[in-house]
This record gives C-alpha cells, structure tokens and sequence, in this order.
C-alpha cells in the first residue's frame, strides 16, 4: 500500500498553503495499492517534533477502502473524524514554533473491519479498535519549517 501527495514529495516540505500560514487547508493524499479484502482506512496525521512530545493533528476514520485518496481541504464524506491534540475534529494545520525542522508523518491503514466507534473518538480508542485488524501500513512524511 502507497500514500503520496501531488503537493510534496515524501521527506519534503509541506508547502505553506497547507499550513497555518497559508489556506489552512488539508494537502491531497492519494492511496495506491489498498488491499483487496480491506473494508476500511484510517489516516493519522502527527507532529513528531512538536515541544510536549507527539501532538495529533488529524484523525479519520472509517474511510471507504475504495477510496483512491482524499482532495485539498475536503476530507472523505463517509469517514469519520476523530479528536486532535486540541480537542477537535478538524485538520490542524502545521503551525510549529521557530527553529527546527518539524516531521509530519501521515500513515494510513487497511482495516479488515469498520471500526466500532462514535465520531470524535480519541486516538487511543482508535488504536485500541485496530488492533487485530490491520491489513496494511504506509507512510507519507512532510517537513515544515518556520
């Protein structure tokens, strides 16, 4: 399974539209190669650099698995979306502090199942509900530096 963006190469830079200094938008995301037998996707997008330790920015779930990908700013209207870092359920856009260069890491997985859960769970309860049911992983890593 392959996510990409026609708006950043892995381990290149977002660019700023997609942050919280341009359009706030969410990027494109294209997925390839979903497994056949997969019933759904869920897509976690994290600030590995962020001060306090990972920080949330965007939680989906329950994606239709023959979704080939997700448009600029226009999340799935199937899927469901979970709780951030700041407690809502929207795209966070990149918004790091001044310095170093922060890691945005979105990584999709193939369900075997729909997940059993409510809009706006948190992702330990999605973790908690993949569990066991996980066909297939990748991921996409964005940098962003102010």
């Amino acid at each position: 399974m392959i996510i990409t963006s026609p708006a950043f190469q892995d381990q290149a830079f977002i660019p700023v539209k997609y942050s919280a200094f341009g359009d706030r938008l969410s990027p494109p995301l294209s997925f390839e190669n979903v497994p056949e037998n997969a019933r759904s996707l869920t897509l976690i997008m994290e600030d590995l650099d962020a001060p306090r330790g990972i920080f949330d920015h965007w939680l989906l779930y329950n994606i239709p698995a023959a979704d080939k990908g997700i448009g600029a700013g226009a999340p799935p209207v199937q899927a469901l979306a979970g709780k951030n870092t700041v407690g809502n359920t929207s795209y966070v856009p990149p918004q790091p502090p001044p310095g170093k260069t922060h890691r945005y890491v979105f990584t999709l997985y193939a369900l075997d199942d729909v997940l059993p859960l409510k809009p706006g769970a948190n992702k330990a309860a999605i973790e908690k509900a993949m569990l066991g049911h996980q066909l297939a992983k990748a991921g996409l890593t964005g940098l962003f530096k102010r």
